[in-house]
Formats: structure tokens, sequence, C-alpha cells
């Protein structure tokens, strides 16, 4: 359930923040917004991270579909709050990035995502998805750090006195 509640708030708040953005930004401009810490710059943008591969649009849209329906049947075996946190924030975000290469000019499958934030001497600009996707990214390595399993459990850490290969006192 939490799952699809964190997903649908980020996918949400992903095309508004987008809605905004277009009707409220020229394109390739630059505007201030908290200093020059956080800008506004609207782009559109047909490759991935970095507007790597911008002729590959379709095959961005391909893959985020086959992420989306993964998570989505994945999700039915997570019972941690932390890990349904983690695939809301990554669903909500691939959908969001997809619903633009799905329903944006230039077309069906090659859209260009919009993207409007620039971070100061961060070298990308970005939106609400991308945010989601990183997030979840970064809860993804502190979950895996602390030990938590999808089911909400802790790997069992074995003492270092207890372990097999442990110097022995006895030698």
């Amino acid at each position: 359930m939490l799952v699809g509640v964190v997903a649908v708030l980020v996918y949400l708040a992903d095309q508004g923040a987008k809605m905004l953005a277009l009707s409220n930004l020229e394109l390739n401009r630059t505007v201030p917004f908290i200093g020059e810490l956080l800008q506004l710059h609207l782009v559109k943008n047909a490759g991935a991270a970095f507007s790597l591969g911008s002729n590959s649009t379709w095959i961005f849209a391909i893959i985020a579909s086959l992420v989306a329906i993964g998570l989505v049947v994945f999700a039915r075996r997570i019972r941690s709050l932390g890990w349904a946190s983690v695939f809301g924030l990554l669903l909500g975000g691939t959908l969001g990035n997809l619903s633009d290469r799905l329903f944006r000019e230039p077309g069906f499958g090659v859209g260009h995502v919009v993207d409007f934030f620039q971070l100061y001497g961060f070298p990308a600009i970005f939106n609400v998805a991308d945010v989601g996707i990183t997030s979840a990214m970064v809860l993804f390595i502190l979950l895996t750090i602390r030990g938590v399993n999808l089911d909400g459990t802790r790997v069992a850490r074995v003492p270092k006195s207890r372990r097999v290969d442990a110097p022995s006192d006895a030698a």
C-alpha cells in the first residue's frame, strides 16, 4: 500500500511541477529561485542523465516501462516501510519521466523529459521525478548498509569473537 501512495505522490508532484515550469518559465532561460544555489532553467531533454543518448529516447521509454512493471510485480514481497518507500520513490520517479517520453513532443515513445531545477555547481538540470529516483537510491544504500531485508528483518551480525575466521587465543 505504501509503495502505491508514495509513487502517486511523487508522480503528482512531478507532473504538477512540470506543468508550472512549462507555463511560467521560458525555454533555456535561467531564473534565480534560491539565489544562485537553486535556479530554474527549463529544458526539454531527449536523453538520459546529462542528456546522454539523445538519439535513443525510445530505448529509455522501453527500459522505464520494464522497470515500472518489475517494481509493481516485486512490490508485493515488501514488508518493510523503508523498502516500500524505496520502491514508491523509484516507481513514482520512473512513471513521471516515462509519461514525458510517452506523451510529450515530439511524439509517442520519443517525447522529451521536462527538466527545470539547476543546483549551483551541479552539471545536470533535473526534475521532481529525478529527485524521487535519487532519493530512492540513497535510501537503498542506507537500508543495505544497515542490513534491513525486504521483510523488515535485519541481517544478523556475528560478533568478531564468534566468527570462524577469527584468530583464536589458544594458539
